[in-house]
């Protein structure tokens, strides 16, 4: 009897536990979370990169200052983010003006578009999500060596 009256007490803590680390498992970026490292593109609204061959994913490295550089899918690119209120963006984004072949260029299009816009960002382990009006922007975190 009182092992079960043990085992009941303790079931409403436990799952008060699960429920907070939940909760704490996506959180509003700060700079800590988002410099010193290189975010590798994975998805586009949801949907995985799928880019053929010699295609590389796109990638955001943000370093301390939130000095911003990057692959877009077709240049590069660097400028100067700012992270306010749970938002990003690059502003002045200066890039190379290389033409490049479908789907590098679709891609670029779409990654310069979200980072120069105002974003809502949030960082989960290691995956840091933009979200604006136009696209939502999955990236993989990669330590900058």
């Amino acid at each position: 009897m009182k092992k079960r009256l043990l085992a009941v007490l303790a079931l409403p803590i436990i799952l008060a536990a699960c429920a907070n680390n939940d909760s704490e498992a996506t959180k509003v970026a700060s700079e800590g979370d988002l410099v010193n490292n290189n975010w590798v593109l994975t998805q586009v609204d949801s949907k995985s990169l799928d880019l053929p061959e010699p295609f590389k994913a796109p990638n955001l490295e943000l370093t301390d200052g939130l000095g911003a550089n990057g692959h877009s899918g077709c240049n590069r690119y660097f400028g100067q983010a700012e992270l306010k209120d749970g938002k990003l963006r690059i502003e002045k984004m200066g890039m190379t003006m290389m033409a490049c072949p479908e789907p590098a260029m679709a891609m670029e299009q779409t990654m310069t578009k979200s980072l120069s816009e105002w974003s809502d960002v949030s960082v989960s382990g290691n995956l840091m999500t933009l979200t604006n009006a136009s696209h939502t922007l999955t990236f993989e975190r990669n330590s900058i060596k």
